[in-house]
């Protein structure tokens, strides 16, 4: 199989990515960014919602840490027990506990005071809030028996110095394997760079072209990632270069790796 790859940078118009998740407990924004120095503070308003009509919810408010793996998905661990953890610098005001009736909502503060005599030189530092119901409800199984339920809701926390933002994603590979296509970038950045990866197919002989499914990625600096398109059940034989684009950052930047190889 015969396969080259390339690597171009450039810059696009600026997009935006918004997310909504809505259950019986909302809990917004879902993602919320500090800029704050040392031995300084900074507060963010987060509105908690009981969005049931008939139930009013006891709650608390508890944090914990969190990391991407490899292919982006969230791993969680205890709160304060990573390298890139801020949970031990985030209050909650007035109190971590409330409750809200049906179709209440009530905003609370969070406060980020990273330590004056802080030692580590890591550019963004994050944590996982979380908002639990403390009277679960009665409800029934899809086996007809009797459960307690009760609502977990998570944001995520970011944290970064006010220094010039420097968004910057290393495209490292690109490669095939059988119906798999695998993009392999790192965030060599300062600052969290978020957006979306598109793939389009060219067939040389046709000309025929075919987009595969756009991934949305989330990434803080450090990150190793692979990102997956798969190849569609009924693509044709013959001689292709797949064209895969990173687009992130305020300013849209835009890397572009390309993959010649042969579909048979």
């Amino acid at each position: 199989m015969k396969r080259h790859f390339t690597l171009l940078t450039f810059t696009l118009l600026l997009f935006t990515i918004k997310a909504l998740a809505q259950t019986g407990l909302s809990v917004t924004p879902p993602r919320v960014y500090f800029t704050v120095d040392k031995g300084q503070s900074q507060k963010q308003i987060v509105t908690v919602s009981n969005v049931s009509k008939t139930t009013a919810l006891d709650l608390s408010v508890s944090l914990s840490d969190w990391a991407y793996d490899i292919k982006g998905n969230n791993n969680i661990f205890e709160a304060g027990s990573t390298a890139g953890s801020c949970a031990n610098w985030v209050s909650v005001l007035p109190s971590s506990f409330f409750s809200l009736g049906p179709g209440e909502q009530k905003d609370i503060e969070l406060q980020v005071s990273p330590p004056a005599n802080l030692m580590d030189t890591l550019p963004v530092h994050t944590a996982m809030l979380y908002v639990t119901q403390l009277n679960p409800f009665d409800d029934v199984s899809e086996k007809g028996a009797n459960i307690k339920v009760a609502i977990r809701t998570g944001i995520k926390l970011y944290q970064r110095f006010p220094t010039t933002r420097r968004p910057d994603l290393d495209i490292v590979g690109f490669a095939i394997n059988k119906k798999l296509l695998t993009l392999k970038f790192v965030n060599i950045g300062n600052v969290w760079a978020d957006g979306t990866a598109t793939c389009e197919l060219l067939e040389r002989k046709s000309g025929k072209k075919t987009m595969l499914k756009d991934v949305i990625f989330y990434s803080v600096p450090g990150n190793n990632r692979e990102i997956f398109f798969e190849l569609p059940a009924d693509l044709a034989k013959g001689e292709y270069v797949a064209s895969s684009i990173l687009n992130y950052g305020e300013d849209s930047t835009v890397k572009l790796a390309e993959l010649e190889f042969n579909h048979e």
